[in-house]
């Protein structure tokens, strides 16, 4: 018989157990009897269903459960399962007092007294109508975008596993793949590779790179089911749950096969047209170089001929004539060069106002005299390193340009600035703006005007490389050139150079004659070709120089290595028989380094990696004060002995 202390224990466990399902609010607790009977009531049992305690003990539990769960005996058959399992749990609609639906997660459990006998079942349950909502609009969104993705056609949309294995499969998968769903679900997405990309893994690479920075991006050729190929565009998302863990891929493919084939060709479509207006323009500039060549030829031919039997007051007319006309076809090649980018740069830091105060002369001479020139040059212009004799010809082509657009006469003005930095993609500089007051140019003129050979004169008259020239020389000095232009108002090219930090060298006046005579050199001139070699010749024997001719760099090297003494080397940089100049200058320097070179071109590939070197260069045509005073700047003060190796003094006689 239990003590009277055991019986007052239990009832005071029974009481806190008690207290402890009253004070539950979010769960219905509750108790039935063997046959379903409502035997106890909670406060969360009331808030939920709406059943005060009196209305419901005694009743039994089926009246919670909807008409069409109690048509099934879905009340009697979870007791049962409970009774004989241990256990019912299931989610369904349950109903109110007031009739209305709730969405319920439902525990019986069986109660048994100590010998086992089924004695009643306790009941839990929870509301989750809120929680059911949100999951039905997720699975409807789902649903939707399930929808959306199948019935996509133009996309192949489909998922991977974290390893590159096909989880689920659209129609446009199917139509672009040519795989059903049935034969790729479980396969390795790398079947699409070709055999090329999966030898050198870009399938693995694909989605390192995916996983790595979130997304890849690539377009390709892929592989359909039956062995052909289509070229994609690619797309493969990283997929991550909440914790950033890689749950998989999310890849979008799209065959633009046709795409491409359009693109190239329109390609093809551009590079006809392209080479169509090529040839056009070369057949506009070879007509005009023709014309203005065979001017000037005729000038040269025709005063030369002259000259034979002219009177000797004449005679200084017509020589001035025919080197006048040389000029200009020198002036041309070099127009070609600068357009082409060809020309060789001899860079130095130039005072630009100086420059181009110097110019006067030349200015007048390209304008005319209707015409009136203005300087408007800024105090303190920061110095530039540009190659000045380029700089002169850009003026020089843009005053022939304002020229021609004022037949009528006009004003050719000439401004200077500086131009403040701002930002690092657009440092200090000058600004040289150049205008006219002419007709000015049209927007479909203005927008050809630095085309190659584009050019609005009669053929004879310009060449169309005036401005492509001004562009070149522009791009060559790491700087630019922009117009602007309005009809019947006159136009304005600015050209922008970088500023140079360095100092202006001055330059003194002696450095520009070559009127007094200088020490008699023994040079050795390298030329193959025989008249421009006699030329030389004759230049430097007037001035008293004695002057030993090779045809050819090996040929030179032999009388180099004869022993006879020389002050200076005077080669062409181009030269036949596998050596050229440049190669020949290098021998020289690496066998006697005290032996100056200069080398002479029009227009050599080798003449920027020979000015790298170190070698000075002279280029051709030259006049005759420039060749000599380009040999005496070179020439060391000493003579140079191949035979003994060492350098002779001036005063010792060559032999």
């Amino acid at each position: 018989m239990p003590s009277d202390s055991g019986s007052a224990t239990g009832r005071a466990d029974e009481h806190r157990f008690r207290l402890l399902v009253q004070a539950v609010t979010d769960y219905a607790i509750y108790m039935l009897d063997p046959t379903g009977v409502v035997v106890s009531w909670n406060p969360g049992a009331e808030r939920f269903k709406g059943y005060s305690e009196a209305e419901i003990i005694g009743q039994h539990f089926s009246r919670f459960y909807t008409e069409e769960d109690r048509r099934t005996d879905l009340p009697k058959r979870a007791l049962e399962t409970a009774a004989t399992e241990g256990r019912f749990e299931q989610e369904g609609w349950r109903v109110r007092k007031d009739g209305t639906r709730m969405w319920a997660h439902v525990v019986i459990d069986p109660i048994r007294d100590t010998s086992g006998r089924l004695i009643g079942y306790a009941k839990v349950t929870r509301d989750i109508s809120d929680r059911r909502v949100q999951q039905e609009a997720l699975r409807q969104s789902e649903e939707r975008f399930r929808i959306l993705v199948q019935g996509v056609t133009d996309y192949a949309i489909f998922m991977l596993s974290p390893e590159g294995i096909v989880t689920n499969w659209n129609a446009g998968a199917s139509q672009i793949k040519g795989y059903g769903e049935a034969e790729i679900i479980g396969q390795h997405f790398s079947r699409f590779y070709t055999e090329e990309d999966r030898a050198a893994g870009v399938p693995d690479k694909a989605l390192a790179t995916a996983g790595r920075e979130g997304k890849f991006e690539a377009d390709g050729w892929r592989v359909r089911k039956d062995g052909t190929r289509f070229w994609a565009s690619v797309v493969i998302d990283a997929i991550r749950d909440s914790s950033g863990t890689l749950i998989g891929f999310a890849k979008v493919t799209r065959d633009i096969t046709e795409r491409r084939n359009a693109q190239q060709e329109l390609e093809k479509a551009r590079s006809a047209l392209f080479q169509a207006q090529k040839m056009e323009a070369l057949g506009g500039l070879s007509s005009g170089i023709a014309h203005d060549f065979n001017n000037l030829l005729t000038v040269v031919l025709g005063n030369l001929d002259l000259l034979r039997r002219a009177p000797e007051e004449r005679r200084t007319r017509l020589i001035d004539n025919a080197v006048r006309a040389v000029e200009q076809g020198r002036r041309l090649t070099q127009q070609l060069l600068a357009f082409g980018r060809k020309h060789v740069l001899q860079p130095e830091v130039v005072a630009v106002n100086r420059l181009i105060f110097g110019m006067d002369d030349m200015l007048k001479q390209s304008l005319r005299g209707d015409i009136r020139i203005v300087f408007d040059l800024a105090d303190d212009l920061w110095p530039v390193e540009v190659d000045p004799s380029q700089l002169q010809i850009a003026l020089i082509n843009l005053a022939v340009n304002a020229r021609d657009a004022m037949p009528k006469g006009g004003r050719f003005r000439i401004r200077t600035e500086n131009v403040a930095a701002r930002d690092e993609e657009a440092p200090e500089s000058i600004a040289i703006a150049v205008s006219d007051t002419g007709h000015g140019m049209a927007p479909d003129v203005l927008a050809r005007a630095f085309e190659p050979f584009f050019s609005t004169k009669e053929v004879g008259k310009g060449t169309g490389l005036g401005l492509p020239q001004v562009y070149g020389f522009a791009q060559q000095a790491d700087g630019s050139v922009r117009v602007t232009s309005e009809v019947g108002h006159g136009t304005t090219f600015t050209i922008s150079l970088p500023r140079s930090f360095a100092t202006v060298a001055h330059v003194a006046e002696s450095d520009h004659s070559s009127g007094e005579t200088g020490r008699a050199l023994r040079v050795l001139l390298v030329e193959d070709n025989a008249p421009v070699a006699e030329v030389a010749v004759s230049v430097l024997a007037e001035r008293g120089h004695t002057v030993v001719s090779a045809g050819s760099a090996p040929e030179a090297m032999q009388v180099l290595n004869s022993g006879q003494p020389f002050d200076l080397i005077l080669s062409d940089l181009v030269m036949p028989g596998g050596m050229s100049g440049l190669d020949l200058a290098q021998r020289v320097r690496s066998r006697w380094p005290a032996l100056p070179v200069l080398l002479a071109t029009g227009y050599s590939d080798q003449a920027a990696r020979a000015l790298k070197e170190g070698f000075p260069l002279i280029s051709k045509p030259y006049e005759p004060a420039a060749l000599l005073l380009a040999i005496e700047r070179t020439a060391a003060p000493v003579s140079f002995s191949a035979r003994q190796g060492n350098v002779l003094p001036l005063s010792r006689p060559a032999h």
